[in-house]
């Protein structure tokens, strides 16, 4: 037994709430559970019941035993006081108030159907090792339900990255542009050079961007130069180039990239080299003055990837790093890799300013997510194995969202498709 069962019985009333009563023989009338708290104190504040005729307002706390009030020491903490119903599994004892009275408690194992407790033990507490504690009855959740709760948990996740978006937008001064150039950065790094990508973009004021737009030499030699690709001495005319174009830019601003985390090749395709994706990065912001705005306005897949099809500069056409001629061919970013600029960065961007600006465009969102392909990674696959569910990038999104932040952590109670399943008969 958990106590997070006894919060999700509580909570939503899972329990025969018209018989219950007092461990004290008293008739109990629940009129509000009460807010959920998971911080420190009560387990739920400002809940409202009824104990035989009298009316009480106040906090609820929960354990498996009673006795474990004593185990907590609430007795001698004041944020206790103001409890005025104990809600356990096991009444074992009586709890008392320093006025002597006597604390009423609820025996929630007198009230709850056999059929959900049993149901609570086969998906939480299985000997048998699982992916995910539901991975034997998963297949057998219907669709509707699935697919309304991968919704809910798609927007989940753009809420907890528009969090990190709007923490970056403080520190950049309200500077919409500067917050999309620092995670468009990011996500061009991918996953090896990512945050490398991001210290680059972090040690540019955003305001130097803006003035050597117009000229790609001077735009490529500031992000070669700033990610660090342009400290050792390499005997190519279009490298000692650069190399003098960010002498005279880094001068000029006073620019600083000591703290700029070094970037990786090692075990990367050629066409995710640093020096091909920061290339094509700096040849999209060569092509639009004002993409932050450009980007927010655009509602269909195809628009953008129009606006992204870019390539590198004529110079990666034949190479991959400087001195190493290879095969030509022109450096255009593929479908494949818009589609996690879009997922990544540009849609969670685009939900974060609307909900700055007090704007609704849920239903453009998930037009948009829903038009790209899901993809491709070992959990969704796996979910796929249990029951084919993952029909685009929205179910992809979700499907990491819920392995990451339910199934790892065991919040089946919290749960859509742990919920379903708990009640089932």
């Amino acid at each position: 037994m958990q106590e997070d069962f006894l919060h999700y019985v509580w909570k939503y009333l899972k329990f025969d709430v018209l018989r219950a009563t007092t461990a004290q023989h008293e008739a109990l009338d629940i009129l509000s559970v009460g807010q959920h708290n998971t911080n420190s104190g009560p387990d739920f504040f400002n809940a409202q019941i009824k104990i035989g005729e009298q009316f009480w307002a106040g906090n609820v706390e929960i354990h498996v035993k009673a006795s474990e009030w004593f185990v907590h020491n609430h007795e001698q903490d004041k944020a206790y006081d103001n409890v005025i119903l104990h809600v356990v599994w096991e009444h074992d004892t009586n709890i008392f108030r320093k006025d002597n009275s006597c604390l009423a408690t609820l025996e929630l194992k007198k009230f709850v159907d056999n059929t959900l407790f049993e149901n609570y033990k086969n998906l939480l507490t299985s000997p048998y090792r699982k992916w995910i504690n539901c991975e034997q009855d998963f297949a057998q959740v219907d669709n509707f339900v699935i697919d309304h709760w991968l919704e809910r948990l798609y927007f989940e996740r753009l809420e907890r990255k528009s969090e990190t978006i709007l923490r970056l937008l403080e520190t950049s001064k309200n500077d919409w542009e500067s917050v999309l150039f620092q995670l468009l950065a990011k996500n061009f790094g991918l996953k090896v050079n990512g945050d490398s990508f991001l210290s680059f973009a972090q040690s540019v004021p955003y305001s130097v961007v803006r003035k050597v737009q117009s000229n790609i030499d001077q735009l490529e030699a500031l992000f070669f130069g700033q990610a660090g690709l342009l400290d050792d001495e390499v005997q190519d005319p279009y490298f000692m180039q650069l190399a003098k174009n960010y002498q005279f830019l880094k001068q000029k601003f006073k620019l600083e990239n000591s703290h700029v985390m070094p970037v990786k090749f090692f075990r990367l395709r050629p066409p995710n080299f640093p020096t091909i994706r920061l290339s094509q990065l700096a040849m999209l912001y060569h092509g639009y003055q004002n993409l932050f705005s450009k980007l927010m306005a655009i509602e269909t897949l195809e628009v953008y990837y129009k606006v992204f099809k870019v390539s590198a500069t004529q110079y990666w056409d034949k190479h991959y790093s400087f001195n190493s001629a290879s095969k030509a061919s022109k450096k255009v970013m593929s479908k494949s890799f818009i589609n996690l600029l879009l997922i990544n960065t540009i849609i969670p961007v685009k939900f974060s300013y609307s909900k700055y600006l007090g704007k609704d465009i849920d239903d453009e969102i998930i037009s948009l997510i829903q038009s790209m392909s899901s993809e491709k990674n070992s959990i969704v696959e796996k979910f796929d194995s249990l029951k084919p569910i993952s029909k685009s990038a929205l179910q992809s999104q979700a499907l990491l969202q819920l392995k990451n932040s339910y199934c790892e952590k065991n919040r089946c109670l919290q749960c859509g498709i742990g919920n379903t399943l708990l009640t089932r008969n």
